[in-house]
């Protein structure tokens, strides 16, 4: 096979079909190295050529026939191969779901081989972006052993399960299925370990958004250790859709239960972030951020941070006088100098009410997508 392979790329057409009749012939042969080889080379092969992706779905049945029967080596070419097959080839990621590979693949998403249960959990991560597998995926049980490896797999494994119960969250119906297994406290942990403004963090906290339509979810966020913190952290370092996701979050919450969430929020120091975003974050995230302001203002309770009314006046009244250019440079550094103060303002507070209520504990010196191909 190896003489035919390197003749796809050539410029003769008998040659690039009979290197490819080779391929399927290898793959469905009976002997385990050749269909091996096989695979191996239609991953190659499908990496980045949509062309081959589409000449090579004949292979997509003797690859899951692969999966089901065959031993490491030969699951790790069928999964990887399968992967690029999927990539960006919507007709080819149903192929491969009606041809059974689910079953497999949940399989390896449990295996204790931690390269195996990445393959297998980009691979699903794949099939999640395309909207007709969906209920096919979830009814197959993948929801609660994706929830798993966002807390127990590896960092790549996490990144790509995270990803994928996104997508299927995108199904409302999926929404409560996600729930029921528990997911804030594994979210709110890859979301602290990621970077803010990082795609993972942005999937994350998109996921956390629309969970929080749900009153377990807000319980299970404000009981986990730093849950509403690190959605604040989000909100002051993400990409502009995370902080648009983030400042959404905090809204879902303060809206359903003023009384109950508003102190919680306060206590995290939201205010300066929340004021830079009024400023400078989407148009979405802007409204939000206000509505956000007028919610958190009304407290009975005099605080300093609440000087942040005042300080989101003077940003709006200020920067809408700002003509040309310098618009925006001007207004950031006018933020920064208010967010500064208010960040110095909320931080005294927060030591002041920290050492009230654990003086020994409180130190006063000094955190639709798809696999690329494989």
């Amino acid at each position: 096979m190896a003489s035919l392979v390197g003749e796809v790329s050539s410029d003769s057409s008998a040659a690039r079909a009979a290197a490819l009749q080779a391929i399927m012939e290898g793959i469905s042969s009976g002997d385990e190295n050749l269909r091996i080889e096989a695979a191996r080379e239609i991953r190659r092969l499908t990496k980045t050529s949509t062309k081959h992706r589409r000449q090579l779905s004949g292979a997509i049945e003797p690859l899951v026939s692969m999966l089901r029967d065959g031993g490491r080596e030969c699951g790790e070419a069928a999964i990887l191969a399968l992967l690029n097959l999927a990539v960006k080839d919507e007709r080819n990621k149903v192929k491969i779901v009606d041809s059974g590979a689910l079953g497999p693949l949940i399989s390896f998403l449990q295996s204790t081989d931690m390269n195996l249960q990445e393959y297998a959990t980009a691979a699903v991560l794949t099939l999640t972006a395309s909207s007709t597998n969906k209920p096919t995926i979830t009814a197959a049980g993948a929801i609660p052993i994706l929830v798993k490896i966002v807390e127990d797999g590896n960092t790549q494994a996490k990144i790509d399960a995270v990803m994928a119960l996104f997508n299927l969250s995108t199904s409302p119906d999926n929404l409560n299925t996600i729930l029921s297994t528990q997911p804030i406290p594994p979210l709110i942990n890859l979301l602290k370990s990621c970077k803010k403004s990082s795609r993972a963090a942005e999937k994350c906290i998109a996921l956390l958004e629309s969970l929080l339509s749900f009153d377990d979810a807000k319980n299970a966020l404000t009981s986990e250790e730093g849950g509403v913190l690190t959605v604040v952290e989000v909100l002051e370092e993400g990409s502009l859709h995370s902080r648009e996701c983030a400042v959404g979050a905090l809204l879902t919450m303060c809206e359903s239960d003023r009384c109950r969430y508003r102190e919680v929020i306060l206590n995290e120091g939201v205010i300066p972030g929340l004021l830079e975003l009024t400023v400078q974050g989407t148009p979405k995230a802007q409204s939000k951020a206000r509505t956000l302001l007028k919610l958190l203002r009304n407290s009975p309770y005099p605080r300093p941070e609440l000087q942040a009314d005042a300080l989101e006046n003077i940003v709006c009244n200020i920067v809408s006088k700002i003509d040309g250019d310098d618009r925006a440079e001007k207004a950031k550094k006018m933020l920064a100098e208010m967010v500064k103060v208010s960040m110095e303002q909320s931080w005294r507070h927060l030591q002041q009410r920290a050492l009230v209520c654990t003086p020994t504990e409180v130190p006063l010196g000094n955190c639709p997508f798809e696999v690329p191909s494989k």
